[in-house]
């Protein structure tokens, strides 16, 4: 299996994976919905502030993990949230997904990034180095729908301090439903 990160993968493959697999597990309406919303990460979002991972074998793509910049208005540190991701169905609980992830946070923490933030299952992401935060360690862009999946890590090997003011994402993350 490799590992790329960047556009090396046709965009619309990548668009296509998310909303297969989003289809596949939550329902035709969700892919549809996070099928756009990859659509507008990839499209609207400054390359300097977005990472794309991909998993690939033989050519075919396993498995995708996007990065994009937040920012916290009271705080230097470069700080980016993996959101979304996905593995192809046939292939997961296989150790892509993990092992893509590690892939991200790597390349992340070569360019400088000081903190990675996420937004889903603790029991998942937490096998990464991710842990649950608070709100108070990280303040949200938008409302939780559910708080005990933020999730957060200081990439520096230490324990993650607080993020100090108010947060903002990316415009195609600054979406309330996928919250």
């Amino acid at each position: 299996m490799d590992f790329s990160n960047g556009l090396a993968v046709d965009p619309s493959q990548i668009i296509s994976l998310f909303a297969d697999v989003f289809a596949a597990s939550e329902g035709s309406e969700e892919g549809a919905v996070i099928g756009a919303f990859v659509r507008e990460l990839i499209n609207s979002t400054p390359p300097e502030d977005i990472l794309v991972c991909t998993a690939h074998q033989d050519h075919e793509l396993l498995g995708c993990a996007i990065f994009s910049r937040m920012t916290f208005s009271q705080d230097t540190r470069n700080v980016f949230i993996l959101s979304p991701m996905a593995v192809q169905t046939g292939s997961q609980k296989t150790g892509i997904g993990q092992a893509l992830i590690s892939y991200g946070l790597d390349r992340l923490r070569a360019s400088g990034v000081d903190v990675a933030l996420t937004y889903g299952d603790p029991a998942y992401y937490c096998k990464t180095g991710f842990a649950q935060i608070t709100e108070d360690t990280a303040q949200p862009p938008l409302k939780l729908s559910q708080p005990h999946g933020w999730l957060g890590q200081a990439l520096d090997g230490h324990e993650m301090k607080p993020l100090k003011g108010p947060s903002r994402c990316v415009s195609a993350l600054n979406n309330p439903s996928l919250w």
